[in-house]
């Protein structure tokens, strides 16, 4: 979640600092930075489906995350022609984006439907401190953005404020988390 949001918000410094360099124009990244926005709504799903379909897998059921993904498949082809016309490039990566998400969404549902998959209580509060945690990043990235920073200059300066700026959010997103009582340990995995 935090890379989702983190890749969105600082899109267009990522570009900057990465390849506007000699014929990459200030047009080229621009367009590149809308691709990137678009496909980083994504991003969140494609971990979860990786996550989520070997709730399947471990059962020998490999039909129904591949009907989902052919279902997937036929609703990005229709987000394509839906998107496209009016968000051009962007439109496609947009779709290939929400598609992703619509796997992961459905697979998630099912595992929930079918029983295989039941949440522990504790993860809506978990999921709230999370929430609170990739605000106040997003926050303090979007802040970011307003600082008087020449994104065309000279590439090492780039690279330094790109440097600060991502230092930042990684300090504030943990600093908050920390704040709401998470601890290292929370993150380890218990062996029952």
């Amino acid at each position: 979640m935090p890379a989702t949001v983190g890749l969105a918000v600082l899109s267009q410094p990522l570009i900057a600092t990465l390849f506007m360099y000699g014929k990459f124009s200030a047009l080229d990244a621009l367009m590149t930075q809308r691709a990137l926005i678009a496909y980083a709504v994504g991003l969140l799903g494609l971990i979860l489906v990786k996550v989520l379909a070997p709730g399947f897998y471990a059962r020998q059921n490999i039909k129904t995350p591949v009907k989902i993904a052919i279902v997937t498949l036929i609703m990005t082809q229709l987000m394509n022609l839906a998107f496209v016309f009016p968000l051009k490039h962007a439109g496609l990566a947009l779709s290939i984006g929400l598609g992703a998400c619509l796997n992961a969404g459905l697979l998630l549902w099912l595992l929930l439907k079918q029983g295989i998959y039941q949440p522990q209580p504790g993860w809506r509060s978990f999921l709230l401190r999370l929430a609170v945690a990739v605000g106040g990043m997003a926050a303090l990235l979007v802040a970011a953005l307003w600082l008087p920073i020449d994104w065309h200059g000279h590439s090492w300066q780039r690279v330094g404020w790109l440097s600060a700026i991502i230092s930042a959010g990684v300090v504030m997103y943990f600093g908050l988390l920390y704040a709401q009582g998470f601890r290292p340990r929370d993150f380890m995995r218990r062996e029952h």
